[in-house]
């Protein structure tokens, strides 16, 4: 596992998520914008629940000064 840009958070590696099979697909979703537009989207997605607030990791810097990211992984079956 890598360490994360905020410290004490694990990324898991690519080489440690369960491979992809037949039925089953790896699929993350990326959330980037200010501190606010990123809480509040994820706070939307729970709204509706398309997922815990637990699920998306903790708040990263993004590559464009003054923003944030956060990033949701989910293993879906394909159909």
């Amino acid at each position: 596992m890598k360490q994360g840009a905020l410290g004490s958070f694990l990324l898991p590696d690519a080489e440690t998520l369960p491979v992809s099979t037949d039925d089953y697909e790896i699929v993350r979703i990326l959330v980037i914008s200010s501190h606010r537009g990123v809480t509040s989207t994820i706070s939307t997605l729970y709204a509706v629940r398309f997922a815990q607030i637990s699920e998306w990791s903790p708040l990263l810097p993004a590559p464009v000064s003054g923003e944030v990211m956060s990033i949701l992984t989910r293993r879906i079956k394909c159909e």
